[in-house]
């Protein structure tokens, strides 16, 4: 029999700082707007469409953190919502991708621009332009902090524990089990607040070599430098936005997320001639990984028993075990 009687668990994967993060994403979605809006009445008012074309820019990334933020608000909304076969987690890496693939456009975008200039050159105000880059790339930077994940790797688990169990050797085990978190673990990261915290490090970014092409325009007259700068801003942009992408989707197309870690736990539970069948590791979200596995043995234990062989394995916080008798059945 199962050491622990059956009962109700829920299946909130959200993580430990949730709510922290969706605070911060809100804040820094009203510094953008409220530096878009200054931009664009500032620039329609003096005439500077500089000041308005990097108002309309600033408007890219609000839209993108605002879609960050919305992602929050909906998983916490939904966290108890049985339609969610797992819960929410996964919300935070599909609003990720989207803002990755809209990052990828940006760049994209920067690219063509900066190509167009670069062989039809037009005329830069530098005295104009470099109060609107400082100023953006000090927005960019209180962004920035707030966004930081200063609460990495310290992630924990809210979990319960269910296990049933049958004599004949088809025994499953649900378990919600709290786990030791080494700290620095990338399975904690929040990969929605990674994606609006690259959007604000590739707008600074674009701040710095616009500040940097300027600088040396103003005082060298170095003209073609700005298109060359925006160059090497898109290839590292679209490099940030691949790598983001490529985080995302794995997620969501539930790889596993450490094949070390995957062999660890399969060794863990092949032992005193048990052997696993079927075996299933995934993230569930930050801070939040689940496992399915079915177990044959010529000896079998309850669920419970592979479950403690696997009490301290990181982030396991939905753990399934399905065993089966190999043994003749008596005559």
């Amino acid at each position: 029999m199962s050491d622990f009687p059956p009962k109700q668990h829920g299946h909130v994967f959200l993580g430990s700082r949730h709510d922290a993060h969706e605070r911060r994403t809100w804040q820094v979605v009203a510094l953008t707007a409220a530096m878009m809006v200054a931009e664009i009445a500032g620039g329609t008012l003096f005439g500077s469409m500089a000041l308005v074309a990097d108002g309309w820019h600033m408007s890219t990334h609000a839209a993108a953190l605002a879609l960050a933020a919305v992602a929050y608000r909906v998983a916490r909304k939904h966290q108890h919502d049985a339609h969610f076969t797992f819960g929410t987690g996964k919300f935070g890496e599909l609003a990720a991708f989207g803002n990755a693939l809209l990052l990828l456009v940006i760049a994209l975008l920067i690219g063509y621009e900066s190509l167009q200039r670069l062989f039809a050159p037009v005329p830069i105000h530098f005295a104009e332009a470099l109060p609107i880059a400082v100023a953006g790339l000090a927005v960019n930077l209180a962004s920035a902090w707030l966004l930081r994940d200063h609460d990495h790797g310290h992630g924990h688990d809210h979990g319960h524990d269910h296990g049933h169990g049958h004599n004949h050797g088809h025994d499953h085990d649900h378990d919600h089990a709290p786990a030791a978190r080494p700290p620095g673990h990338h399975h904690a990261h929040d990969t929605n607040l990674r994606a609006a915290y690259v959007h604000v490090l590739a707008d600074a970014l674009t701040s710095v070599l616009a500040i940097a092409a300027l600088l040396a325009g103003y005082f060298g007259g170095v003209q073609w430098l700005d298109p060359v700068m925006g160059l090497v801003g898109t290839v590292v942009i679209a490099i940030w936005s691949w790598n983001l992408l490529k985080a995302a989707s794995r997620v969501l197309l539930d790889r596993v997320p450490d094949p070390a870690l995957a062999a660890r736990i399969r060794n863990r539970l092949e032992q005193d001639g048990d052997r696993v069948i079927d075996f299933h590791l995934w993230r569930l979200g930050p801070e939040h990984l689940g496992l399915i596995a079915a177990i044959v043995s010529p000896h079998p234990r309850t669920p419970d028993h592979y479950k403690r062989r696997l009490a301290d394995v990181a982030h396991l916080a939905h753990i399934t075990i399905e065993v089966h008798d190999t043994a003749p059945a008596a005559a």
